[in-house]
């Protein structure tokens, strides 16, 4: 009698963890599971449909703009598709960056960053118009980045901003040249060592982001592994805390759960404390489209379903965690795209 069970409980004061894991079967603590593991919990085993979480929008905390999908890389298994190629998502200009910033500073004052990605954010054309502007309105601004010759073209701004709010986030997906080869090809391990040494030579200490999977290597044998290039390539950047070294587990996960079920998000809702559609939107411009359209996160740019609408008003309704990635990657995975706070 399982609700009798937990009633009795929550009656004795006990923890109302274990008391909702009698009533949804869902342990709230993976942390002792593998990645592989955790993103299969929760994955339906009964024939009838059981109704799907959603999550409402709690505070615009950080509010991201794509910048556009083309790239000076074609990387494996990158989950937007990027490429020197693909334009599916057009350059952010800055009339339409200058709009969006105008309504967050009528309808959320409580936004406080700005998150610029891509693609490769720094060949969009008015990438430093753009920066420029969101330091100027007094965000924290976050730019994803491969480091790599884009970057480069833009190093005496990047200089100029050096003491400002400015913040660097570099993708390096391995410890080893030939890792970091195997999902950005051969030439892209040397390029990108030289432009993190460039942001330090203009005194900036970029954080890095890299891959994880824990079915190759352990997550504290990667940390240890970039402790060591860290050291051999004189970098202040310390592999232990999470704020410097963004490990990101692997999303093709076999047999993972196709999304979020209400009784998993009622049970691991700690879990997704930084899942970001509970405080981040981001902006995008789709390709052959007159209006910026705004989506739930930034996962999730070509899915009909996650596209918000034109302005933050109408992004601000709730978001139903009923995609792969939202049990992959935020719930079950325990991961965030959110920078450090």
């Amino acid at each position: 009698d399982h609700h009798a069970a937990a009633a009795a409980m929550r009656s004795a004061g006990l923890p109302e963890e274990y008391a909702g894991t009698l009533e949804s079967g869902i342990w709230p603590n993976l942390d002792i599971l593998p990645h592989a593991e955790r993103a299969a919990t929760a994955t339906r085993l009964e024939c009838a449909p059981a109704a799907d979480a959603t999550v409402a929008l709690e505070g615009l905390e950080t509010l991201w703009f794509n910048t556009g999908t083309l790239c000076n890389l074609a990387c494996e298994g990158c989950y937007i598709e990027s490429s020197p190629r693909n334009d599916r998502l057009a350059w952010l200009r800055l009339d339409g960056f200058r709009r969006v910033l105008d309504e967050a500073a009528d309808r959320h004052p409580e936004l406080r960053e700005i998150g610029l990605t891509g693609g490769e954010p720094f060949m969009n054309p008015d990438i430093e118009a753009l920066i420029g502007m969101a330091l100027d309105r007094g965000y924290r601004v976050l730019v994803l980045t491969n480091a790599m010759t884009p970057m480069r073209h833009h190093m005496a701004a990047i200089a100029g901003w050096r003491g400002r709010d400015l913040h660097l986030r570099v993708s390096l997906d391995h410890h080893t040249e030939a890792g970091h080869a195997a999902l950005r090809g051969e030439r892209a391990w040397g390029p990108a060592l030289e432009g993190i040494g460039a942001l330090f030579a203009s005194g900036f200490q970029p954080s890095i982001a890299a891959r994880f999977d824990p079915a190759v290597e352990d997550e504290a044998a990667t940390r240890a592994g970039f402790a060591r290039l860290f050291a051999a390539q004189g970098w202040e950047i310390d592999a232990f805390d999470p704020e410097h070294l963004v490990l990101f587990p692997e999303m093709d996960v076999p047999a993972a759960a196709a999304g979020v079920s209400a009784s998993a998000w009622a049970a691991l809702r700690s879990r997704g404390a930084d899942a970001m559609c509970r405080t981040a939107r981001m902006v995008v411009q789709r390709k052959g489209a007159e209006a910026l359209s705004i989506v739930a996160c930034t996962l999730l740019p070509y899915e009909a379903r996650f596209d918000l609408g034109a302005t933050l008003e109408d992004a601000s309704r709730a978001v139903t965690l009923d995609h792969p990635h939202c049990a992959r990657f935020c719930v079950f995975g325990a991961s965030s795209c959110m920078s450090a706070r």
